[in-house]
């Protein structure tokens, strides 16, 4: 029968990278090891374990029933030891070291260029790596530990994390020259009944509030999907008649050209931007100081929505 010292945690971590791409030559350049080693680590666990994880021939990679179980089981493993070192880091000083920190594509570029440069002078020795995902990839990683906090929009999918409000973000209408709406200081929202409105493709948390926005007034969805706000941006300059919605924060970079219309909307809809991280991370002091640091550096100086 298998023991603990017949395990150890590289191991673990070569099954959930194989799992995670199911190929091992591609597993074996994610963990920095010769394929050849990847693969002997992966038998020897295999043999220690009396079990086959992988199905694998000249074509493919899959995982074995057993596979799945344990594959589950290894990324909960790693998630608590790499905890575990973040516990130790935190004791010795919580702003020192490696933070993992995922952000989603509608706020990154517009974001990152101003906080960024604050959170490094703020904590010279934090090693910031940044990820830019959409919102389920993100709440994906914080789970499995491959993240250690993320800047989202606050949604009920969003699932059991912690979180720290950073700023509200305002819905705005931008419009192609010439359009009658125009003519508007503000735009009403019944005003875009029967409106064309381009929206982005599935997966962004900006498209669902958008969505259901334009399904409650009577506008209607146009058959496109982008995917960036940018393609959206340059979609309603090519004058076609389409309008779209943007959130505040990209205007300034999207419209740096002065080529679109962008006219505010009554009542205002909004989103909450956060920094969220999973329930018991051992550095959420240090994720608290890192938000209030965004948020003072926050592009514009928005006015921001209260800390939970």
């Amino acid at each position: 029968m298998a023991s603990l010292n017949d395990l150890s945690l590289r191991q673990l971590e070569y099954v959930v990278a194989v799992a995670d791409v199911l190929g091992f030559r591609k597993a074996a350049e994610r963990c920095h090891v010769s394929q050849p080693a990847l693969s002997a680590q992966i038998q020897q666990l295999e043999d220690v374990l009396g079990v086959k994880l992988f199905e694998r021939d000249k074509r493919r990679v899959m995982l074995t029933q057993a596979g799945e179980e344990l594959v589950s089981r290894a990324r909960r493993v790693l998630t608590e030891a790499g905890d575990i070192l973040s516990a130790a880091s935190r004791l010795s000083d919580p702003f020192a070291g490696p933070l993992q920190l995922g952000v989603i594509p509608t706020v990154a570029p517009y974001v990152l260029p101003e906080v960024i440069p604050a959170v490094t002078k703020q904590y010279p020795r934090m090693r910031l790596r940044l990820r830019e995902e959409k919102t389920e990839l993100l709440v994906r990683g914080l789970e499995e530990g491959r993240l250690d906090g993320a800047l989202v929009a606050l949604d009920p999918e969003l699932g059991d994390v912690e979180q720290t409000v950073i700023a509200e973000d305002a819905f705005v209408v931008a419009l192609p020259p010439g359009h009658p709406l125009t003519k508007k200081k503000q735009v009403q929202l019944r005003d875009l009944d029967e409106e064309n409105v381009l929206l982005l493709e599935d997966g962004h948390c900006f498209r669902s509030q958008a969505l259901a926005l334009c399904t409650r007034v009577g506008a209607r969805e146009v058959d496109f999907r982008a995917t960036s706000l940018t393609t959206l941006a340059q979609m309603v300059m090519s004058g076609e008649g389409s309008i779209t919605l943007l959130p505040a924060i990209s205007v300034p970079l999207e419209n740096r050209l002065g080529q679109l219309e962008v006219r505010p909307l009554a009542p205002s809809p909004s989103r909450i931007l956060a920094l969220v991280w999973r329930p018991g991370y051992p550095r959420a002091g240090a994720l608290r100081a890192l938000a209030d640091t965004m948020r003072a550096a926050w592009p514009g100086k928005r006015e921001t929505a209260k800390r939970s």
